[in-house]
C-alpha cells in the first residue's frame, strides 16, 4: 500500500501541471502521461522491494519525503497562480515571491541569468512572473534546506529512531571503489554542497547556451516556465541535502570508528 501510495502521487506530480493548465502543446499531454507511468512504476518498484537499487536514504525518512514536498509544492503553486492568478492565499505567497525575485535580480545573479534566458519578445508582465516563480521557488527550497538542517543538528537524523544501515539507504554508493570510505563520503559530500550552489548559475548558462546553438527555451508557455523553474530551484536545493545527508553519515561513521578504538586501547591496556 505505501509504495503504491507513493507511486501515485509522484505520477499525479508530473501530470498535475498539464491536468490543471489544459493547454499543453502537440503531445504534451502524452508525454507527461508517459513520464508519469514510468516514474510511477520505478516509484513502486523501489519502494515495493525488500532492498533499492537506485532510490538513496529510503530508509532515512523524512529525507525523500520533504524532497518530494518541496517540489509538489512547488509546482503546485506555480500551476494554480499560471491557471487561476494570485487571488485569496496565492496573493500573498506571489507577493513575497515577487519581493524576493526582485531583490535577487541584481547583476549576475541566478534570477538575472534565467530573466536573460526569456525570449526578446517576452512581455514585461510575463517576466514580472518568471521573477515572482523564482523566488517563490527559491523560498521553498530555502525553507526545505532549513528544516533538514534542523533536523540534523537537533534531533540527531537518521538515528533517531533507530539504526541506519548504509549500504541499504546509499545503494549507488560502491565500496569497491578504493580508498577510505570516510574519506570519501566527505568528498562527496563537499562536491554536492559545491554543485548545489553552482547550479542555480550553471543551468541558466546552459540554457542561454542551447537557445543560441539548439533550442530556444519559451518560456512563456506556463508548463515550460514552471518545470524549469522548479528544476531550477529543486535540484541545487536537492544537492545541498543530500551533501549534508553525507556529511552527517560520514560523521557517524567516525564517531563509531573513535569508540572503536577508544575500546581497543582499554583492551590493550588491560
Amino acid at each position: 500500500m505505501g509504495a503504491s501510495v507513493r507511486a501515485f502521487l509522484v505520477a499525479l506530480l508530473i501530470v498535475m501541471p498539464a491536468l490543471l493548465l489544459g493547454h499543453a502543446g502537440q503531445g504534451g499531454a502524452e508525454i507527461a502521461a508517459m513520464l508519469a507511468v514510468a516514474a510511477a512504476a520505478l516509484t513502486f518498484v523501489e519502494y515495493y522491494s525488500e532492498y533499492p537499487s537506485l532510490l538513496e536514504f529510503r530508509n532515512a525518512p523524512p529525507f525523500n519525503r520533504m524532497r518530494f514536498v518541496a517540489l509538489f509544492a512547488t509546482v503546485f503553486l506555480m500551476t494554480v497562480i499560471s491557471r487561476d492568478g494570485a487571488t485569496g492565499p496565492l496573493a500573498a505567497l506571489e507577493q513575497i515571491g515577487a519581493a524576493i525575485g526582485h531583490a535577487m535580480d541584481f547583476p549576475f545573479s541566478p534570477v538575472r541569468l534565467m530573466v536573460l534566458v526569456a525570449p526578446d519578445n517576452t512581455t514585461p508582465g510575463q517576466l514580472d512572473l518568471l521573477r515572482s516563480f523564482a523566488g517563490l521557488a527559491y523560498l521553498v527550497s530555502l525553507i526545505t534546506l532549513l528544516v533538514f538542517v534542523v533536523l540534523v543538528r537537533l534531533f540527531n537524523w537518521p538515528i533517531r529512531k533507530g539504526p541506519f544501515n548504509f549500504w541499504v539507504n546509499l545503494p549507488l554508493f560502491d565500496p569497491t571503489a578504493g580508498g577510505d570510505v570516510l574519506n570519501r563520503l566527505k568528498r562527496d559530500s563537499q562536491f554536492n554542497v559545491a554543485l548545489g550552489f553552482l547550479l542555480p548559475f550553471l543551468i541558466p548558462a546552459t540554457l542561454q547556451a542551447a537557445s543560441a546553438y539548439a533550442y530556444q527555451v519559451d518560456l512563456s508557455d506556463p508548463q515550460t516556465l514552471i518545470w524549469t523553474l522548479s528544476a531550477w530551484a529543486f535540484l541545487p536545493a536537492s544537492l545541498i541535502m543530500r551533501g549534508v545527508a553525507l556529511m552527517r553519515i560520514a560523521d557517524l561513521i567516525e564517531q563509531k570508528r573513535r569508540r572503536a578504538y577508544a575500546q581497543a586501547d582499554l583492551h590493550a591496556a588491560a
